[in-house]
């Protein structure tokens, strides 16, 4: 047990929490005067003073008392999951005290009682008053069960309760949308909040004074579906699945749950009673919310407006993006872009820049003309840049030609050697040639001049390729380059030969 200890609270309001973060379940959704449902992990609680001190302490227990404390005005409990073993209670503007932060609780699913008294409002509060006195009993369970007012403020307010808006918000928290944090950032440290691991799964039980419907068949979840199979009068199967028909443009994959769960219903002379064993214990307090919502109105999913909605406007975004990237694509490749194969080939945008009708027919040709097509071209490009009649170049080109290896200083190393032996070799001749940019990527400019057996022997160097269609682009790019003023014409006799 803590020392009682003075805690700020600001609009009546303060937060006990297992896992700090965002609350899963909007205030004034569920509860009474004195405890609101926020999430599997957090509840808020109300004080009668708007903005002032309140004192609070906690009681772990190993079990709750037999009786109710007597002289407390009001008592509410409801069940929390606690993964990490540690609760605080924190004001609703984040003020805090140190014996009511990181409390050490048992780790798993816990009940919590709250008592309070001399809940007055600064207005009415008086010197003479004892302080406003809020305190918390905790112990652990293997079962979520619904919250409950155990002794109600006579002064207290009625709360609307919107058991379908919890539900929605239940159901969304089982099956939330990926991250879209992007890939290239690396990923979140675990939070030690949420470590879950070694706690055993749970049961979620909730009780009815009246008979109540369980419907066999389908839950839809969006993406996702609940499938419920009768095993016999009083047993269900529980178990997650993809929809058959997915409405979301990039579809879920990812099961909340791949473990089946048993659903179990009992009637006696207290009433109906649900119990849907071996659920994940950070899932319970969701599938309590669905279930006392669907045991009121079967057939009935208040998520899935919500989940059409969402789809509606990522299937609107999805469309836009498409649009975007076929513009970015048709001013890239000069029109529809090529096959996939094509637009990973490193050269292949800059041939279309040059030739778009020239890609696409080298990349319709068969594998054989695809060689042959890279042959052509080399062959070219070793002869305009005066390079066909160097011996070792001539002895590489005719052994592309007949099919043959390339010598190994063309096919190591992206070719290194034989492009260090051209720029050594003194038998090698020395010319420019105009680099026109394509005009799509580049503002417009005077061409620049490049030497020309340089621009060459990349074509010569591309026939080393084993991937046909990868040699062809090469080669023909190179070789239109190295053309420099003559690089329509040369394009122009490819085009023939390929016809």
């Amino acid at each position: 047990m803590t020392d009682w200890a003075r805690l700020f609270v600001s609009h009546c309001q303060y937060v006990v929490s297992t896992v700090p973060g965002p609350p899963g379940v909007g205030i004034y959704t569920l509860g009474d005067d004195l405890l609101h449902v926020g999430g599997p992990s957090q509840f808020t609680g109300f004080c009668g003073i708007h903005t002032g001190w309140i004192e609070a302490r906690v009681r772990v227990l190993p079990e709750p008392f037999a009786k109710v404390d007597a002289g407390w005005d009001a008592i509410s409990e409801t069940t929390l999951w606690s993964p990490s073993g540690r609760l605080s209670i924190v004001g609703l503007m984040g003020d805090t005290a140190a014996a009511l932060t990181d409390v050490a609780v048992p780790r798993g699913l816990v009940r919590a009682r709250v008592h309070a008294r001399d809940r007055l409002h600064e207005t009415v509060r008086t010197d003479a008053d004892p302080p406003e006195r809020h305190e918390l009993h905790i112990w652990a369970v293997s079962e979520e069960t619904r919250w409950r007012t155990v002794l109600a403020d006579p002064g207290g307010r009625d709360w609307e309760q919107k058991p379908a808006k919890a539900a929605e918000r239940a159901m969304l928290s089982l099956v939330p949308r990926p991250s879209a944090r992007p890939a290239v950032l690396p990923p979140l440290s675990p939070d030690p909040y949420e470590d879950d691991a070694g706690l055993s799964r749970v049961a979620v039980v909730r009780h009815r004074p009246t008979p109540a419907e369980v419907s066999v068949g389908v839950l839809p979840a969006g993406d996702l579906e609940v499938r419920l199979k009768r095993v016999d009068g009083e047993t269900l199967i529980w178990s997650w699945a993809t929809a058959d028909n997915p409405i979301f443009p990039q579809p879920l994959a990812t099961l909340p749950d791949d473990e089946p769960s048993t659903v179990r219903l009992t009637s006696g002379p207290n009433g109906f009673t649900l119990r849907h064993e071996g659920v994940l214990g950070r899932h319970a307090f969701a599938l309590g919310l669905i279930w006392d919502h669907l045991l009121d109105t079967a057939r009935s999913y208040p998520w899935m407006e919500t989940l059409r909605g969402q789809a509606a406007e990522a299937t609107t975004l999805a469309e836009k993006a498409r649009r975007r990237q076929a513009e970015r694509d048709a001013e890239q490749w000069g029109g529809a872009p090529p096959s996939d194969r094509v637009r990973a080939l490193s050269q292949a945008r800059s041939l279309a820049g040059i030739d778009r009708p020239l890609l696409d027919r080298i990349d319709a040709l068969p594998a054989a003309r695809q060689r042959e097509a890279a042959c052509w071209a080399a062959r070219h490009a070793m002869r305009v840049a005066g390079l066909e009649q160097i011996g070792w170049i001539v002895d590489a080109l005719a052994a592309a030609e007949a099919d043959r290896p390339l010598p190994r200083a063309f096919t190591e190393h992206g070719g290194a050697a034989a492009f260090n032996r051209l720029l050594s070799d003194p038998e090698v001749p020395h010319a420019t040639v105009p680099f026109r940019p394509d005009p799509r990527h580049a503002a417009p400019a005077a061409p620049s001049e490049i030497p020309q057996q340089v621009a060459a022997f990349p074509a010569l160097i591309a026939l080393a390729n084993d991937v046909p269609l990868v040699a062809a682009i090469d080669a023909v790019y190179h070789a239109a380059i190295a053309h420099g003023d003559d690089r329509d014409r040369f394009l122009s006799d490819l085009h023939v030969t390929l016809r």
